[in-house]
């Protein structure tokens, strides 16, 4: 008789979690309408479900091992993204991206359409979807007068930059987290899922494109740039090395075993000390605005802070067995494992990608489903492509919406079609690519 008070009161603090977690969901997804950032909101709820999880779960010591053991999980993360996004931002300081534009000549508007989505697909996979949405956006300011237009590629650019990042280990947050936690390999989740994501940006941008035939591009009026001003040999050597640094790191962690964040962070140290000795002869009011130091300024912390909230928030749910057994509760009720990821790629279209999929990592095991096997790789596609449906679904989304003022019905009308007629085609692919290869 004793058990069942016992599994009562595992019942309702389970139960207590979830409520705690759907309202710290519900509080990101209505940032906007609620006006409280959806960083506070993840803090506060990752705080108060270890804090129920502590005063409720099992003892002291068992709580503090699991939460040391989330956190060495999270900040591997963390420190990943802050050295990539601060690398990237070094880059941009020098003008180094002014090396691709100078290269863009054409004046029909199709024509750039398709030279953007590809370019933005392949730029994605090296740098990340967020990363190059805010270059490839920016970029649109300079190349197109037309808002409308400046609107319908910068649809073309979330499209793009989701697809881009689903095939490469560096390329997408999610993509990074399944990668850093041993779901997927680098060379395996590039061949499995590099065709699926293909297809998911073509049959959007052949649509659009088509759509756009005959029209021509209208430029703006030339405008001063207010940023340190660097040479062409500046502007390519922190191009280039920042982007090396970013390619090799499958290639670091491949050679030395070492997890990612810590060739990243080499690689920056590298940049910081050519970019030092590049400018060591200048004034310092002429470098300062091209040290690292104020890369570092600039980067978005407040999307570092909200990875760490949610992941932790996320963790109190794996370690208290609640996503086990909705992994469990899923395969009873949908039973087969396409339709699953398939729906979750759907759901990130609403809500956030990364606690998804950090809760997707916490529902299977390894052990049961090893590296590399159909799940984690159609995980990798459909978290990764699935948030373009929607504008708040994907980072790269709420990034184009925040500099472009993208409307979130306009983009429902205009691209939400395209998107998901891109992301169904693409999961076909894979699906009939794995299943053809097995």
């Amino acid at each position: 008789m004793g058990a069942s008070p016992a599994l009562g009161y595992l019942r309702g603090m389970a139960l207590a979690l979830s409520l705690l977690f759907i309202l710290t969901y519900a509080a990101i997804v209505f940032e906007h309408p609620l006006g409280v950032n959806k960083s506070a909101a993840a803090l506060v709820g990752s705080g108060a479900l270890w804090v129920v999880y502590a005063m409720a779960g099992p003892e002291a010591g068992a709580v503090n091992t699991e939460l040391a053991e989330s956190l060495t999980g999270t900040a591997q993360i963390v420190f990943f993204l802050i050295g990539a996004m601060t690398i990237v931002e070094v880059i941009d300081a020098h003008n180094g991206f002014e090396v691709l534009t100078r290269r863009i000549s054409t004046t029909r508007l199709p024509v750039l359409m398709w030279m953007i989505g590809l370019a933005t697909f392949f730029l994605s996979s090296i740098l990340d979807n967020l990363t190059t949405t805010i270059v490839m956006v920016s970029l649109m300011k300079r190349l197109l007068d037309k808002r409308e237009d400046r609107l319908m590629f910068a649809g073309i650019i979330i499209i793009a930059a989701n697809a881009g990042g689903a095939w490469s280990p560096i390329g997408d947050v999610t993509t990074t987290m399944l990668w850093i936690g041993g779901q997927i390999t680098t060379l395996a989740v590039m061949k499995g899922v590099f065709l699926a994501s293909i297809v998911n940006l073509l049959v959007p941008l052949i649509v659009a494109a088509w759509m756009a035939s005959g029209r021509v591009v209208e430029s703006p009026k030339t405008v001063a740039s207010n940023k340190a001003s660097t040479t062409e040999f500046e502007q390519t050597v922190m191009l280039v090395l920042g982007l090396a640094v970013l390619v090799l790191v499958p290639v670091f962690k491949a050679v030395t075993h070492l997890p990612p964040f810590m060739g990243v962070l080499l690689g920056l140290g590298v940049l910081w000390l050519v970019g030092d000795l590049m400018h060591k002869r200048k004034d310092d009011d002429d470098k300062q605005g091209l040290t690292l130091v104020s890369a570092l300024g600039r980067i978005d912390m407040s999307a570092i802070v909200f990875f760490i909230g949610i992941l932790l928030a996320v963790a109190v749910l794996e370690h208290s067995h609640i996503l086990p057994a909705l992994a469990t509760w899923l395969d009873h009720a949908v039973g087969r494992l396409d339709v699953i990821v398939l729906i979750i790629g759907l759901v990130s279209a609403v809500v956030d990608n990364v606690p998804l999929v950090a809760a997707s990592m916490g529902m299977y095991d390894l052990a049961q489903y090893p590296p590399d096997s159909f799940l984690w790789e159609f995980m990798a596609y459909c978290a990764g492509t699935g948030g373009s449906i929607l504008i708040i679904g994907s980072a790269a989304g709420v990034a184009a919406m925040g500099l472009e003022r993208i409307d979130f019905l306009w983009y429902m009308r205009k691209i939400s079609g395209l998107a998901l007629a891109g992301y169904l085609a693409g999961a076909a692919v894979y699906v009939l690519q794995f299943h053809g290869m097995h």
